[in-house]
């Protein structure tokens, strides 16, 4: 593992790199066509990597300007709900109360990734094993050292220090850490009941960071941290992660295989268009247990309505093209879940 300066360096000129693209639109790209159009949305940082290569391709394919502010998902969607964008994009499905005080929008799935689980532990292998009732102790404050028996156990054969544990979390709300609670809420009771599911939880320990470049900072900062990113984000900057076991008793990835695997445990979304597929069951050996869909959410009614119709068709069918996914670990919607998108997307009128 590199040293903590050259992650941090890593860090700051990959966030540079990413912000810098998703406001600038489509400058420095060269399509062939203007419309005169601009989209602008804002959100999920666990999306903005995959929009930032959507934004030169929609410019050359539609004309159009896109722009992505990535604030978190609990930002993105009061963005919408204000109509200060025209588009909102989050990882966590709309509660009730969003629904409603959103007042006429339709959220549509049109993304598929997962969460790692990062660390920093000079010295050891990345992909050590991990599983959800251990984790949960972990973030909660009753396992603090890497050598704990409970960690051992999992990792037979491998020497692990005694070096302290540092949690590193969200300090935003955000629908990573929704995702992430989500899953630990279904493996631990304990968890459940105490701290719960949410964009935002009362953690019971640890260092909050601002976005997952905050929390990766800490991560890079700090030996013996463990924090939880979109998979793209910890790849970009060469964090390890753990192996996840998953119900049927195997170490998962965040890789393609993997997510797929989740996704195919849920593809019929319910009436407001949301999936679960944290901790697939056991018919699904090699799904990872922390995948997630993300959505953007948009008003039914819009005076944008037909150039948001084209490039949201755009996105959940060209945008799914393996050179925008593969190199970022997000995986096409299965055809089932295009089909709930795309019957959705035409109900956007002016």
């Amino acid at each position: 593992m590199p040293k903590p300066g050259k992650f941090i360096r890593t860090i700051a000129l990959t966030a540079f790199a990413v912000l810098g693209v998703v406001a600038a639109g489509t400058a420095g790209a060269s399509p062939s066509k203007t419309s005169g159009t601009t989209i602008s949305g804002a959100g999920s940082s666990f999306v903005s990597p995959l929009v930032a290569t959507w934004i030169p391709a929609v410019g050359g394919a539609l004309g159009y300007e896109l722009q992505y502010s990535a604030i978190g998902s609990s930002g993105g969607i009061n963005a919408i709900t204000g109509r200060t964008v025209d588009f909102g994009a989050s990882d966590a499905p709309l509660s009730p109360d969003q629904f409603t005080a959103c007042n006429g929008c339709v959220q549509i799935p049109w993304a598929l990734a997962a969460t790692s689980v990062m660390y920093n532990l000079p010295g050891t292998k990345n992909l050590l094993h991990m599983n959800g009732p251990t984790l949960a102790k972990i973030f909660m404050g009753q396992i603090t050292k890497w050598d704990d028996p409970a960690i051992q156990a999992l990792n037979k054969g491998v020497s692990l220090p005694s070096t302290a544990i540092t949690i590193a979390h969200r300090s935003d709300g955000s629908g990573t850490t929704f995702n992430f609670t989500d899953y630990l809420a279904s493996v631990s009771p304990a968890w459940k009941s105490q701290v719960g599911t949410g964009t935002s939880v009362s953690w019971p320990v640890g260092v909050g960071g601002r976005g997952s470049a905050g929390v990766s900072a800490i991560v890079a900062q700090t030996v013996g941290a463990i924090g939880y990113a979109d998979v793209a984000f910890a790849l970009k900057n060469h964090f390890s992660y753990f192996a996840m076991k998953n119900r049927s008793g195997k170490y998962a990835t965040p890789g393609a295989k993997g997510i797929l695997a989740a996704a195919m445990s849920d593809q019929k979304p319910d009436a407001t268009n949301a999936l679960s597929i944290v901790d697939p069951p056991k018919k699904f050996p090699l799904a990872y247990p922390i995948s997630t869909y993300t959505y953007v959410i948009v008003p039914l009614q819009s005076s944008k309505a037909p150039d948001l119709r084209k490039f949201l068709f755009w996105a959940v069918t060209h945008g799914q093209d393996a050179k925008y996914t593969a190199p970022l670990r997000f995986v096409p919607i299965p055809k089932s879940v295009l089909v709930v998108a795309e019957k959705a997307i035409a109900k956007i009128h002016s």
